[in-house]
C-alpha cells in the first residue's frame, strides 16, 4: 500500500496537493500546525476539509514554540500585513523557519506511519518571495532528512513550477474547482473562500482563478506543458 503524508493548512495549495494525492496514493495522511497563527480559524478549516475528503488519518500539531521564536505578520496581531518588503528584502508575512519546521516534523510522521512520501504546496514560482519555498532549499532539507532518518523518505512539490492560474487548473482537473474555491482558507485576513480581497494571498488567488476561468484551454495546456518537461 503507498502512502503519503501532505503538509496541510487548509488553503488553496495543499487542498489542491491532497486532492491530488488522494488520487495518486492508497492511503493519505494529513498534518496541520497550530504555531500561533494569525488566524486558528486555518485550522477549524483544514479539519472540516480533511473530514470532507475523507483522509486516513488528520493530526494536529502543537509547535506553538515556532510562534513564540518568529516574529511575523502572521505571528503577531499587532503587526499589520504590508505589501512592502522589510530591509532584508523579505516581506513580512515571511515566518523564519516554518517550512524547516514543518517539512522535518512531517518527515516524522512520515516515518511513523510508513508513508513513503511528504507532499506540501510550496511553490517557487508564486512563492511571495519566501526562501523556504524554493526549490533548491526542499531538496536540500530532503537529502538531510533522508540521511537522518536512514529512509528514502521523498518530498513531493507538485506546485513547485506552476502558477496560480495553474494550480486552479489542477483543482479542477480533480473535480474540486468549487471546494477549493468555496472552502479554502488562503486569505491573511482569516476569510474563507474568496477572501478579503485586498491582502496580497487574495490578490494572487483572484488573478490566478480569473486568468483560468478567461482561458481555461490555454491555462490547461501550460499545465500539461510542464507536468511533461
Amino acid at each position: 500500500m503507498r502512502k503519503a503524508v501532505v503538509v496541510f493548512s487548509g488553503g488553496q495549495d495543499s487542498t489542491t496537493c491532497l486532492v491530488q494525492a488522494q488520487a495518486h496514493y492508497d492511503e493519505v495522511h494529513a498534518i496541520t500546525f497550530d504555531y500561533g497563527q494569525r488566524h486558528l480559524a486555518e485550522i477549524a478549516t483544514a479539519r472540516a476539509l480533511a473530514t470532507q475528503l475523507g483522509v486516513a488519518a488528520h493530526k494536529v500539531m502543537d509547535v506553538t514554540l515556532l510562534g513564540e521564536l518568529a516574529v511575523s505578520a502572521l505571528t503577531r496581531d499587532h503587526i499589520p500585513v504590508s505589501t512592502e518588503l522589510q530591509d532584508n528584502g523579505l516581506p513580512n508575512t515571511f515566518v523564519p523557519g516554518r517550512n524547516i519546521l514543518f517539512l522535518t516534523l512531517a518527515a516524522i510522521y512520515a516515518y511513523q506511519v510508513g508513508a513513503e512520501a511528504v507532499i506540501t504546496g510550496v511553490c517557487e514560482t508564486d512563492f511571495s518571495g519566501y526562501p523556504d519555498c524554493r526549490d533548491e532549499f526542499v531538496k536540500a532539507l530532503n537529502h538531510a532528512v533522508a540521511l537522518g532518518l536512514d529512509r528514502g523518505l521523498r518530498f513531493e512539490t507538485p506546485l513547485m513550477w506552476l502558477d496560480k492560474a495553474e494550480t486552479w487548473a489542477l483543482a479542477d482537473e480533480f473535480g474540486q474547482l468549487a471546494l477549493v474555491r468555496e472552502q479554502t482558507l488562503t486569505c491573511y485576513n482569516g476569510l474563507i473562500g474568496d477572501g478579503c480581497g485586498t491582502c496580497p494571498a487574495c490578490i494572487l488567488r483572484r488573478r490566478g482563478l480569473e486568468q483560468y476561468l478567461t482561458d481555461r484551454v490555454g491555462v490547461r495546456q501550460r499545465l500539461e506543458h510542464k507536468r511533461g518537461r
